[in-house]
């Protein structure tokens, strides 16, 4: 695509692009060609998937997608209106009153994204009057909801409750409501929040626990039910805000919890109240993926299987993975430039895994994020490996 010279008022974006190229840290963004899986056709060429978050493999799962197509054939594409209106449909209500037993809770609601989904209930939930006690490394969706909602953010140390406790001693008395956020699983290290040790803290000061567990659900937990089943949480935690778009290989947002919230969240949840409904299809699609985790465990075991082999291989090889806990894989890199030569290095031995910088992690923090699926054979693991082995050591990554 050609850009046309700017006109003076808009040099700066000029400037701040070429500034991004100049560090490194301007996003090349790849094209896919085909479905997801182990293997993509990636810019025209058949590579070794390692970028995606489809967990599970469930994205192009045969009846996750016959699924969608019966929807479509039944009850067309698009809801045509918000959910308030004229947009419930029976599809999206029987996927609430699924997910809500599946995470064992009172009552769900849906949104159309992960993202949606924080901005929807932070601000439904405290205003000006309140503080929002987040942690430092919460997703940007997180900071952006507790931006929109005029509360005071207070930011505690990474997975530190005992700095959350402080925190909450020093500032809970100076607000009407007080709001706790973590994320379960942080996407970019792959830590698990302390989530057992949170709920301790903040039962002793009146103040909402929420948790957004979009990392977690599909992951952790009995057959991928999430951070809360992980640390027997059943009933502490007020609000799990998760999505569709990762283990579940569709698209969409789920917020779980107490009856009460949830109820207000259809009154005052404003991407519920004014954004169309999830479609058909994914609707659709997202309950087949409800039925094919509570029928078996073997597409999260497999994922661990697939997890603790590939980490376990990339450390002896001498590769820094960080302090993950699940199977998202870091491999610590350093400067953005030095993990960009990475990423176009694998390209070129056909395995795809991007690069990632600035500001997704902290400077002098960059990395290849590895997405570890159920849907990847050991020997296409195997060859990640030898492939990530062969890359660093030619650019003197790792010794050999």
């Amino acid at each position: 695509m050609s850009v046309k010279t700017v006109s003076p008022k808009l040099q700066w974006l000029e400037d701040e692009i070429q500034q991004l190229h100049d560090a490194g840290l301007y996003n090349h963004i790849r094209t896919l060609g085909s479905p997801q899986g182990a293997w993509l056709e990636v810019d025209e060429r058949r590579v070794l998937n390692f970028c995606s978050n489809n967990y599970l493999g469930l994205a192009n799962h045969p009846r996750v997608v016959q699924a969608a197509k019966q929807a479509i054939d039944k009850y067309g594409v698009g809801p045509g209106a918000v959910r308030t209106i004229a947009g419930t449909m029976s599809l999206h209500v029987q996927l609430e009153e699924r997910l809500a037993a599946f995470k064992g809770v009172e009552s769900a609601i849906t949104y159309q994204s992960g993202f949606n989904a924080n901005l929807g209930t932070i601000p439904a939930l405290v205003g000006k009057e309140d503080a929002i006690f987040s942690d430092e490394l919460n997703h940007a969706s997180i900071i952006d909801g507790s931006r929109l909602s005029g509360a005071k953010i207070i930011r505690y140390a990474h997975c530190d409750a005992a700095d959350l406790e402080k925190q909450l001693q020093a500032h809970r008395s100076e607000y009407r409501r007080a709001l706790i956020i973590t994320d379960g699983v942080f996407s970019m290290d792959g830590d698990v929040s302390p989530l057992d040790k949170i709920y301790e803290v903040t039962k002793n000061y009146e103040a909402i626990l929420m948790v957004d567990d979009a990392h977690g659900e599909g992951v952790l937990g009995r057959g991928g039910r999430g951070i809360v089943d992980h640390f027997n949480l059943h009933g502490k935690v007020d609000v799990e805000v998760g999505t569709l778009s990762k283990a579940f290989g569709v698209v969409g947002g789920v917020v779980a919890g107490h009856a009460r919230i949830v109820e207000w969240l259809r009154q005052r949840g404003r991407p519920f109240l004014f954004s169309s409904a999830m479609t058909v299809p994914d609707t659709a699609a997202c309950l087949a993926a409800v039925d094919l985790l509570e029928e078996s465990t073997e597409l999260v075991d497999r994922l661990w299987d697939n997890a603790r082999y590939f980490k376990a291989e990339m450390q002896r090889l001498g590769f820094d993975t960080g302090k993950s806990a699940t199977p998202i894989t870091p491999v610590m890199l350093g400067e953005a430039q030095t993990a960009q030569a990475f990423s176009r290095a694998l390209f070129e031995a056909g395995i795809f895994a991007t690069a990632i910088g600035y500001p997704t992690v902290p400077r002098g923090a960059a990395r290849i994020r590895v997405m570890i699926s159920a849907a990847h054979s050991r020997d296409d693991l195997d060859q990640g490996l030898e492939a990530f082995e062969k890359v660093g050591r030619s650019l003197g990554v790792i010794g050999g």
